[in-house]
């Protein structure tokens, strides 16, 4: 027995360690975190094989959320369990969370949302974003469907911008992509292994409803200043598709209009995020620090990552039959096709409007994406030019 003890110890500790390893040297948003994972987990370390992981991808594509945490956290699963997924979330999460509260505080405390450096970093925003795009929509949207599916999606939350807006254009992506690619691509029948009871999987799938119908209602019962900032991330972690990117527009929409935070000190936040490695969810550790300190950091971290705990580990063990059903793979198509057009709105508003606001502007905007998409430079330059490229347009 304690011999299984100090194994099952033995494990959570490699897995802590190499979570956090990944945590302080992932940049690059959610599709080079598969590569780095596919890099450490698959090919160095053999935690597990190409089609067990290949499998965990597909499902984490399939869930709302951050697609690149909750591949982390069921690696972590299948190595040690709960407590692993756990252990690995939390190496691979807490780096950058520690960082953008630090950065989030310095920004409160020295009021430095319109310096120079902050305007470069809303610059690289654009950049960024516009990168994700183009390499999602050339995989996301191959034909004139799913492209006509993407424009829809553009065009409908451009002109009625909310966070309900979304969900429904997502539900309606979904129903169109179920109708038109009814059966398509059949492959193979695959199986994987899980080391969670259904019993389980089924009680973290009914708290995750639950809290998404019931927070709104304690949120208006209580009138709870803390309630309310927690339902806000734990909604906009739990109806989000697409991953970090797609965050933006549900956040911006919770929190700017309300007055919790400015737009500037919105998108100093999203600049910085970039910034920095690990999951862009994090975003949300920047907000909540700038709103109630470093305490506010840790609740929205926690609210908005704790949808995605719940999805992941309550579907792990039915995966098999969702991913085989084709069905469920038209739907996920025209969902992720839809994805694509929500980013462009988000691209345009409220990046690129508070953004590219002069003719230098947009030139900078061009060096960081090239630097990006053709020079292939890492993610830290890019933003390091950027910063130091706005400090030289604000003395301009």
């Amino acid at each position: 027995m304690n011999k299984d003890k100090r194994s099952s110890v033995k494990a959570l500790l490699e897995i802590l360690f190499v979570s956090t390893r990944l945590g302080l040297t992932s940049f690059g948003g959610p599709t080079a975190h598969l590569g780095y994972f596919h890099e450490e987990y698959v090919r160095r370390r053999k935690w597990m094989d190409e089609k067990s992981y290949a499998d965990l991808v597909a499902l984490s594509q399939f869930l709302p959320g951050p697609a690149s945490s909750q591949v982390g956290i069921g690696i972590g699963v299948m190595r040690g369990g709960v407590l692993g997924g756990i252990v690995s979330f939390l190496g691979f999460t807490l780096p950058s969370v520690l960082l953008l509260i630090l950065f989030a505080l310095f920004l409160t405390e020295f009021d430095v949302a319109n310096a120079g450096w902050i305007h470069g970093l809303k610059i690289v925003a654009v950049a960024v974003v516009l990168h994700a795009i183009i390499g999602m929509a050339k995989s996301l949207t191959p034909d004139l469907n799913r492209k006509a599916l993407a424009l829809f999606a553009l065009i409908i939350t451009l002109l009625w911008p909310a966070a309900f807006t979304q969900v429904g254009v997502i539900i309606i992506a979904g129903v169109i992509g179920f109708l038109i690619y009814k059966n398509h691509n059949k492959d193979e029948a695959l199986s994987t292994s899980f080391p969670i009871s259904k019993r389980f999987s089924a009680t973290c799938l009914i708290l995750f409803f639950g809290l998404l119908v019931l927070l709104p209602v304690i949120r208006e019962t209580t009138g709870s200043y803390w309630i309310a900032m927690f339902d806000s991330f734990y909604r906009s972690g739990a109806l989000v598709f697409g991953g970090g990117h797609v965050v933006l527009p549900l956040l911006e929409q919770e929190f700017v209009p309300t007055g919790w935070l400015s737009e500037a000190e919105f998108l100093a936040g999203y600049g910085a995020t970039q910034a920095v490695p690990g999951p862009l969810f994090t975003f949300a550790a920047y907000i909540g620090a700038v709103m109630n300190g470093w305490l506010g950091g840790l609740i929205a971290t926690i609210a908005i990552f704790l949808p995605a705990f719940l999805l992941i580990l309550g579907t792990l063990p039915f995966w098999d039959q969702l991913r085989n059903n084709p069905n469920i793979k038209g739907a996920v198509m025209g969902v992720n096709a839809a994805v694509v057009g929500i980013l462009i709105s988000a691209l345009y508003h409220p990046i690129w409007t508070s953004s590219i606001l002069t003719p230098i502007d947009f030139a900078l905007g061009a060096i960081l994406f090239s630097m990006l998409t053709y020079w292939k430079l890492p993610p830290w330059v890019v933003v390091l030019t950027g910063a130091v490229g706005g400090i030289v347009i604000h003395l301009l």
